[in-house]
């Protein structure tokens, strides 16, 4: 069966600053918290780190040529703050010249670049000072995109303030999987909160700086399946979609914070941090909404694993994730149901109406076994299929009314996956860590033939 995408459809790729960049330490460049954390024993798998990565800071050239090959029409990546603004004093013009070159590189190739503005490395410095639990953060990010909107505005078209407030705040701050590690009650909602205010404040310092421009934000949704129909799994369904969706999506979308949370978090917060006025910034009228999507989510009722309530992190909601035997789960762990994707997206529609801006599927993508062949090709049809099915269900979402007006394959290159270290691949493109030589998979292949016809077969 063939699916065609209309003519003005952007198919791009993604990518974020730490996992593919390196160069740490060059150019003015200071630590990010996620230097600190994988430099930290036994936080990240084979005590992996992001110094090297794929090298990205001195090979963009090469990486921006296979962009070309591909025939992307648009790259959305991230800018360090950590080598813009390190801290909250003087900008660092070395840093911003790196991504001067970058800019100019995709636009000579006919590539419209899509700048995120904060894709988790927050300067370690900021983080000494309290981090996202202190609101001065959010101020000081708002200063930070008003330098990069007022540098790079007059090239990039769209600007996207956060990736994953998500995973900032409840793995960051919560679960203490990535970083800065932490594992609190209120100190994970501050987070979420002044991520929120931070986007509300980030977007107005970007339109003042680069009036033409558009802005919006990326959040990473769940589409929630309730695993059957008992009261205790009807409650972690709802729990599920709190703090996966609803957390973001209402004070963004909706201006107000959803009525459960407040009971739900009673046991670890009241909401002191909650200011008058914040919910309206945060509310700002959005050009685009991001969405992130990888897999379902079936959270299934279980004894929370604190049992005083007061102790607990603020993800500790009493379910886990189910999952069910025998079907195929991605390198991550993850199932794969291509149609709760279009779920998902007819979910957005329908609970925010007309309210819900134009939507950009930021990442979509896979962590599969490669197979890698004696010549270094990579025969990557688990990746092949995933993409085909996922650009299935966005189309099965536009055919339902849902305003989808691109999709960014995560990811352009393997990279540096986080806690995971290097062993996951997403990439389109293999890296070689030892060599760092860039070798297309046959999924670069498949990718880009649906980009020339605007068909997926």
């Amino acid at each position: 069966m063939t699916v065609q995408f209309p003519a003005d459809f952007v198919f791009g790729a993604a990518t974020a600053s730490y996992q593919i960049e390196g160069a740490v330490a060059e150019d003015g460049r200071r630590p990010s918290i996620w230097d600190t954390f994988s430099h930290t024993q036994g936080k990240v798998a084979d005590g992996d780190t992001g110094d090297v990565a794929c090298d990205h800071y001195h090979r963009f050239g090469e990486d921006v040529a296979l962009m070309k090959q591909l025939g992307l029409d648009s790259y959305r990546f991230s800018l360090a703050w950590p080598r813009i603004k390190p801290d909250d004093g003087s900008v660092n013009a070395a840093g911003l010249a790196f991504y001067d070159k970058l800019v100019d590189e995709l636009l000579a190739a006919g590539i419209d670049p899509v700048v995120t503005l904060y894709h988790w490395d927050l300067p370690q410095a900021l983080e000494d000072r309290g981090g996202w639990r202190s609101r001065a953060t959010a101020e000081r990010f708002a200063e930070y995109a008003a330098v990069a909107a007022g540098h790079l505005g007059d090239r990039v078209a769209k600007w996207i303030t956060l990736n994953e407030p998500y995973c900032s705040s409840i793995l960051g701050y919560a679960e203490g999987v990535h970083a800065p590690g932490a594992q609190e009650g209120e100190g994970a909602l501050q987070a979420a909160h002044h991520l929120l205010l931070g986007h509300g404040l980030a977007t107005q310092a970007v339109r003042a700086a680069a009036p033409s421009v558009e802005v919006g934000v990326t959040l990473n949704l769940v589409s929630v399946q309730q695993v059957s129909q008992s009261p205790a799994d009807a409650e972690a369904a709802a729990r599920c979609l709190l703090i996966g969706n609803l957390l973001f999506t209402d004070p963004v979308l909706a201006g107000r914070y959803p009525e459960s949370a407040r009971e739900v978090w009673k046991p670890v917060t009241d909401f002191s941090f909650l200011r008058d006025g914040d919910l309206e910034t945060v509310h700002q009228p959005l050009d685009f909404l991001g969405v992130n999507y990888y897999s379902p989510s079936r959270p299934e009722a279980v004894e929370p694993d604190e049992p005083d309530p007061s102790r607990r992190a603020a993800s500790d909601l009493g379910f886990r994730q189910q999952q069910r035997p025998g079907e195929y789960l991605t390198e991550m762990g993850w199932p794969v149901e291509a149609g709760s994707f279009t779920d998902l997206l007819v979910w957005l529609r329908d609970t925010y109406g007309a309210t819900l801006p134009p939507v950009y599927i930021t990442e979509n993508g896979i962590a599969c076994p490669d197979d890698v062949r004696s010549a270094g090709r990579v025969d990557d049809q688990d990746r092949i299929r995933y993409v085909r099915d996922h650009l299935g269900a966005v189309r099965g979402a536009m055919a339902k009314g849902v305003d989808v007006r691109g999709y960014y394959v995560w990811s352009l290159l393997d990279n540096f996956e986080w806690a995971r270290g290097y062993q996951p691949r997403f990439g389109l493109v293999h890296v070689d860590y030892d060599t760092l030589e860039r070798t297309p998979k046959a999924s670069f292949d498949w990718y880009r033939e649906v980009i020339a016809s605007r068909e997926v077969r």
